[in-house]
C-alpha cells in the first residue's frame, strides 16, 4: 500500500516549484512557492487520469485529501471521478433554472393552445401578479409546498378563483421544468393545496338568466342600437361575446357564419373554423346591424375598433340585472336539455364546445350543421313567439 499523508500544511507552504506526492495518488504541483494546484492521479478502466482538485493555497491540504478520498472511492466502484464530477456540475447548472425563466418558456410553449396566442394575458397574469414577485428568482428545483403555501395564502380565501388559477399555472410550470429534465417536486402544488385547506369562498358560476325569462328580455332589445343588436345575435347563436364583438361581414355567406377557430374559446387548437347556422331571425338582426358596420365589423365602437367586452354587460347592469351576457350560453344549453331531445354531441357543438377526444374527432368530422340549423330556428322561434311547447329534435 502506498504511504499516505507525506506532506504537512506547513511543509507544503514552504515548498518551491515542482511536483510533490502526498501519497495514494494525491500530488501538489507548484508553479512557485506561493502558487500551485492539487492533482489526483487515478487509473480507471486501464486509463491514467489526472483530476484537478483546486488551487493551492485556496484549497487546504485537508480539503484536498478529502476530495481525493471521494474520487478514490468512485474509482474503486468502477466510476470515472472526472466524468462523475462533470455530470454533477451539469446537473447543478440545469437545476439552477429560475422560475421566471421556466414560466416564460412554459407560456411560450402553450401560446398555440391559447386564444389569440395568449395576448390578452389571462394565462400568464395569475403567475405574473401573484407568484413570480415572490418565487420568480428561485431555482425551480428548490420550490416546495411551503414556498407555494406562503405565496398563495394571502389570496387563497379572498381571491379564491384567482388563487386556483395561479396554483394551476404553477403546476404546469413545474411539469414543463420536469419535461426539460430538471429535478422538481411535481407534487408540491397538491401538497400546498392540502396545507392551504378548503377555500371559504368557492368560485361562483357566471349568473345566467333562466331560459323561460329570455324571450321577454330578447323582445326588450328593440331600439336597433349596436348594443341591442349585438346582444340579440349573442342570444340567438349561443356564442361568446368575443365572437360576436369581432363579427365581420366577410365571414357570413348565405345563412352560415364561419367564425375563425381562435375566436371560439373551447375549440382552441381546432384545425377547422366553426360554422354557425344562422336562423331567419339571426339574418334579420345582421341585416339591421349592417347600417352600423365600419371597416368590415358588424358591431363597431363609437370611436374605433369594436365594442368592448363590457358594453353588453353594462346594459344589463343598468337594468338592475345580476345576469351577464356570457350566461345566455347556459340559458340556451338549459333550454336544449329541458325542452328538446337533442343528442348530447349536437347540443354541445351548438354552443361551440369540442366534443370527444382527439382520436374520436379524427374519425367523426361532422359539425352537425343541418341538425343545428333546425335547433337554432326553433330557439329563435321560441325567443320571438315565447313558445312554451316542448320541441323534439331528432
Amino acid at each position: 500500500m502506498r504511504t499516505r499523508n507525506r506532506l504537512s500544511a506547513k511543509g507544503a507552504a514552504s515548498l518551491g516549484a515542482g511536483k510533490f506526492a502526498d501519497g495514494a495518488g494525491l500530488w501538489l504541483y507548484k508553479q512557485e512557492r506561493e502558487r500551485g494546484k492539487w492533482v489526483f492521479r487515478v487509473t480507471v478502466h486501464g486509463k491514467r487520469r489526472e483530476m484537478g482538485l483546486g488551487a493551492f493555497p485556496d484549497v487546504s491540504l485537508a480539503d484536498a485529501r478529502k476530495k481525493a478520498d471521494d474520487a478514490r472511492a468512485m474509482a474503486q466502484d468502477g466510476l470515472d471521478p472526472i466524468k462523475e464530477r462533470e455530470k454533477a456540475r451539469r446537473k447543478a447548472e440545469r437545476n439552477m433554472h429560475l422560475l421566471n425563466d421556466i414560466a416564460l418558456d412554459a407560456f411560450e410553449a402553450r401560446k398555440a393552445e391559447l386564444k389569440g396566442d395568449g395576448k390578452a394575458g389571462r394565462w400568464f397574469s395569475p403567475l405574473e401578479i401573484h407568484v413570480l414577485p415572490r418565487l420568480g428568482k428561485m431555482p425551480v428545483a428548490e420550490i416546495d409546498q411551503i414556498d407555494i403555501r406562503d405565496t398563495l395564502a394571502p389570496i387563497w380565501h379572498d381571491k379564491a378563483h384567482t388563487a386556483k388559477k395561479a396554483l394551476n399555472r404553477l403546476s404546469l410550470c413545474l411539469k414543463h421544468a420536469a419535461a426539460l429534465g430538471l429535478e422538481v417536486d411535481l407534487q408540491a402544488p397538491e401538497k400546498a393545496r392540502a396545507l392551504l385547506g378548503k377555500q371559504r369562498h368557492e368560485t361562483k358560476n357566471i349568473p345566467a338568466m333562466p331560459w323561460p325569462e329570455v324571450p321577454a328580455f330578447y323582445k326588450s332589445l328593440n331600439d336597433g342600437t349596436v348594443t341591442h343588436l349585438a346582444l340579440r345575435l349573442l342570444i340567438l347563436t349561443g356564442l361568446r361575446s368575443a365572437a360576436i364583438r369581432f363579427a365581420r361581414l366577410d365571414e357570413i355567406e348565405g345563412d352560415v357564419w364561419t367564425v375563425p377557430a381562435e375566436r371560439v374559446k373551447g375549440r382552441v387548437g381546432a384545425t377547422q373554423p366553426f360554422r354557425v347556422p344562422l336562423s331567419g331571425e339571426a339574418l334579420a338582426v345582421i341585416e339591421q346591424a349592417k347600417r352600423h358596420a365600419r371597416d368590415g365589423f358588424l358591431f363597431p365602437s363609437v370611436r374605433k375598433g369594436v365594442i368592448s367586452g363590457a358594453t353588453m354587460s353594462r346594459h344589463m347592469e343598468r337594468l338592475g340585472m345580476e345576469y351577464r351576457p356570457h350566461g345566455f350560453r347556459s340559458s340556451f344549453r338549459d333550454w336544449i336539455a329541458e325542452s328538446t331531445n337533442t343528442p348530447h354531441d349536437v347540443a354541445e357543438t351548438a354552443i361551440g364546445h369540442t366534443v370527444g377526444g382527439a382520436v374520436e374527432r379524427a374519425y367523426k368530422r361532422t359539425d352537425f350543421l343541418e341538425q343545428r340549423r333546425a335547433l337554432h330556428e326553433r330557439w329563435a322561434g321560441y325567443l320571438t313567439a315565447k313558445a312554451d311547447n316542448v320541441v323534439r329534435i331528432g
